[in-house]
């Protein structure tokens, strides 16, 4: 049995053995330890040893040369024969700790966070919202740690930092990491989740308390909010307009697919299963909304109306055209206040209020859901009703927009006798 000490020069110089043969030279270093060549070339690290359950010594590979380097291969050597001493079969060994490393992979915030996406978001008509905060907010931050070593500390640095200036957002942020834990904490889900970092978290204490938004676009900012429109042009600034135009709410514009629209028929109907109320929703569209979607181009490759993708994918009004939005108006107007998307359903409502709409129809301009009894009672779809608001909305929204002259005096309409 040739004996040699090993380095690289000698293992280089190695020539291939005989046909049908192999050539073994063992380590001076590290005993049992050896490098072999078959008769092809291949070289191969091996360790020769009595292994725990064999009476007998066996050969086993440790790895290829150029695969692992000759100290990597010393060194595993070393760490086999460490584990054979204390009784332990090295190749259990190894399994283990691939498992182990699976689990440790498997159990990484970004895994635990792409489960519950794909088992429990993708299922919910909002769940594009609260996947969003993952993917925006959480997973950055803690993509390969274990998802059950996230402290409350560490949830409430995040939120911490949001709420200065989303306060509105950092409870949304919350609650959504909150049914995530809540989630893979459920028996049987596998992740080893056993309570949640947001256990003992208030939100109250941690954010404040959380107020209604009363923020509503005055005219000044409606029209600077509509030339950003147009400057914009499709798909982001007509997505603002429609929003504008009918008070649907965001996604229902973004993602509207045109098998939901008759234009013949002058209506919108917003399918069940993306409706709030989980309900048919039929907006009445009027002429600016018709001419707006005229204006918008037709793709073959997907159905969506509002895309950059030639209809294949929706798309939306993100963060990043808020802020290009919120630029256009500040150059109009000097400086806005804080705004968010959603705050033009509110501009929508009031004006309706200011219209003198009944209440119960404002509402259902909106989407809003009746309730009680009336809910029950009441299957009356007013939809003239709807469409009598929502174009009388219209027309103050141009008057608001693109004012008459101020030597044009506006007829006053005679009231029915």
């Amino acid at each position: 049995m040739a004996k040699r000490t090993l380095n690289d020069r000698i293992i280089k110089a190695l020539k291939p053995a005989k046909p049908g043969k192999r050539v073994e030279i063992f380590d001076s270093i590290v005993p049992s330890f050896s490098v072999r060549v078959t008769d092809k070339g291949a070289k191969t690290f091996m360790l020769v040893t009595r292994y725990p359950g064999s009476s007998n010594p066996a050969r086993r590979a440790l790895g290829t040369y150029g695969e692992i380097s000759l100290e990597q291969a010393r060194n595993k050597a070393r760490s086999w024969l460490e584990l054979v001493g204390r009784g332990v079969d090295p190749h259990i060994e190894v399994e283990r700790q691939r498992l182990a490393e699976q689990r440790k992979q498997a159990g990484t915030f970004a895994n635990l966070a792409e489960a519950f996406i794909q088992q429990k978001l993708s299922k919910e008509r909002r769940g594009r919202d609260a996947e969003l905060h993952l993917r925006n907010t959480f997973i950055p931050r803690w993509s390969r740690r274990p998802a059950g070593d996230i402290t409350a500390d560490d949830v409430g640095m995040v939120i911490n930092e949001m709420k200065e200036r989303a306060p509105y957002q950092a409870h949304a942020v919350l609650a959504t990491v909150r049914r995530l834990y809540r989630w893979a904490a459920t028996p049987g889900r596998g992740y080893g989740i056993t309570s949640s970092p947001c256990f003992n978290i208030r939100p109250k204490d941690l954010i404040g308390e959380k107020h209604p938004r009363t923020r509503a676009l005055d005219d000044r900012e409606i029209t600077a909010f509509v030339h950003a429109c147009d400057k914009l042009g499709y798909p982001f600034g007509m997505i603002g307009k429609m929003l504008l135009l009918t008070g649907a709410r965001h996604r229902e514009v973004s993602e509207a697919p045109w098998a939901e629209f008759d234009l013949d028929k002058q209506t919108w109907t917003i399918a069940q299963e993306r409706f709030k109320s989980n309900m048919e929703h039929v907006v009445p569209l009027t002429d600016d909304a018709l001419a707006l979607l005229n204006d918008v181009p037709r793709f073959k490759r997907g159905s969506h109306v509002f895309s950059t993708t030639w209809g294949e994918k929706p798309t939306m009004i993100t963060d990043k055209i808020k802020r290009q939005i919120d630029a256009l108006m500040t150059e109009e107007l000097g400086a806005i206040k804080p705004w968010r998307v959603h705050d033009l359903r509110r501009t929508v409502r009031s004006h309706l209020s200011a219209l003198q709409i009944p209440d119960h129809v404002a509402e259902m301009v909106l989407g809003h859901g009746r309730t009680g009894l009336q809910r029950v009672y009441d299957q009356h779809r007013y939809q003239d009703e709807l469409r009598t608001a929502l174009t009388r909305w219209a027309a103050r929204l141009r008057s608001i927009v693109a004012p008459p002259p101020a030597n044009v005096t506006p007829l006053k309409r005679r009231r029915a006798s």
